[in-house]
């Protein structure tokens, strides 16, 4: 199993495409020749992408930028909630202490801050590349991935603290860290993670066949 520890120090600050607000990315993934997803290197372009993983900084009302052909997903992280109001007339409320919603990139809704600023966990990724899926779960003790060929995990770690077991060489996930976990080309194998805190999963497989 190849595991990176993506430190949230290291997250990288930068404008949302509008202009509107702040975003620190985790990590930018492209699918690789073994099935997988690989890191994209910092130096290319915004938009050369599968999968990106990022923390929005919302701090006043604004509208959200557009990515056409995008899936977005986000999760509310800290602050008392956001309302969106799309232009079909939808208005969803996301609300404390993780609330979430799942829409089309091309849609551009405005946001509301219900009481101050908000941090949101924001996934996109390019349906026709990728098959993603989002989770939000307690860690108690060990939890174990399972990583077959084709299956990357990226572990985002809310709350708490955490450490991959029998993985010495790899620092201790803290709050606000996260992970990523690739078997690559190799038969099914598992890795345990270990600790107390809260964790988001995003379980990325290539997409299903018609």
């Amino acid at each position: 199993m190849k595991i990176a520890i993506l430190p949230a120090q290291n997250y990288r600050r930068q404008r949302w495409r509008n202009g509107a607000g702040w975003t620190r990315e985790i990590v930018r993934l492209r699918a690789a020749g073994d099935g997988g997803w690989l890191p994209v290197d910092e130096d290319a372009s915004s938009d050369d992408w599968d999968v990106r993983l990022s923390i929005a900084e919302i701090d006043k009302d604004c509208a959200f930028s557009a990515f056409p052909g995008i899936e977005r997903e986000l999760v509310l992280l800290r602050g008392d909630g956001i309302e969106l109001t799309f232009t079909d007339g939808r208005v969803v409320a996301v609300d404390p202490p993780h609330g979430r919603i799942r829409f089309a990139g091309a849609d551009t809704p405005n946001c509301h801050l219900s009481y101050g600023p908000t941090h949101d966990f924001n996934l996109m990724w390019r349906p026709q590349r990728v098959e993603a899926q989002l989770l939000h779960r307690p860690l108690v003790g060990a939890m174990v991935f399972f990583a077959g060929a084709g299956v990357t995990w990226v572990a985002h770690l809310i709350s708490g603290r955490a450490q991959f077991k029998d993985r010495a060489e790899l620092a201790p996930l803290q709050a606000g860290d996260s992970a990523l976990i690739g078997a690559g080309d190799a038969q099914r194998k598992r890795v345990i993670l270990d600790g107390g805190g809260e964790l988001l999963l995003v379980r990325l497989s290539p997409p299903a066949q018609d």
